[in-house]
């Protein structure tokens, strides 16, 4: 029979984030989390303070995965690197969309990816106001496509053109034209992807960044 690993704050941060990547952080209890563990429920508290000590912490370990950029290079480089890295990251664990801004009490990995952000953007001659305008700007985006891909009623292209295709059926062209022309011209194209519409969302928010910086600096 194999031993059970030894308990440790790590490996139950780490089986929090298993559990909630599979059914949410919100119904993710102590004892539902002792019990995938094989320990009692009060063993989890010489590793967790309590409930919202074990989301500070798994709400860090999704940042720790994040790709930091890197100060001192191409700004613009280095933040769209990041910013595609988080989208990969958040939709491996859509629950913490929730919970990534709303934390009290940012661990050492919040804290340093949030200080890298800015340090990006204060060395490449970004304002203090812009910096924080920027932050804000890039984020909310990504949030909100995070929000959107995780709750599409299809995952692929293939599942794409069949929604549209039963979103317009019955309906004559003529009293849709144009939803009809971007279903068919482009959502219904082979190898049509959702998160395509980020990269190019992105990109038009660091092209107005970067006419703002020098002006703003």
């Amino acid at each position: 029979m194999a031993r059970r690993p030894p308990l440790t704050r790590e490996l139950v941060l780490r089986t929090a984030v298993s559990l909630a990547d599979g059914s949410g952080a919100t119904s993710l209890t102590m004892r539902a989390l002792a019990r995938n563990l094989g320990v009692e429920a009060m063993s989890l508290y010489h590793h967790v303070a309590n409930k919202e000590d074990l989301l500070d912490g798994m709400v860090d370990l999704v940042f720790a995965e994040i790709a930091l950029p890197v100060a001192g290079k191409d700004w613009r480089t280095q933040i769209r690197r990041r910013c595609m890295s988080a989208r990969e990251v958040l939709l491996r664990h859509p629950w913490a969309i929730g919970f990534v801004e709303s934390r009290t009490a940012p661990s050492p990995a919040t804290l340093r990816h949030h200080e890298a952000v800015l340090a990006c953007l204060r060395q490449a001659g970004f304002s203090v106001r812009l910096a924080a305008h920027a932050f804000a700007l890039i984020d909310a985006q990504l949030f909100g496509q995070v929000v959107q891909e995780v709750n599409l009623p299809f995952s692929d292209s293939q599942g794409a053109a069949e929604v549209a295709g039963s979103m317009l059926e019955g309906a004559a062209p003529v009293e849709l034209p144009y939803l009809t022309e971007i279903a068919v011209e482009h959502v219904m194209k082979p190898g049509y992807a959702f998160g395509d519409e980020y990269a190019y969302g992105l990109d038009l928010i660091l092209d107005a960044l970067e006419q703002r910086r020098p002006t703003e600096a």
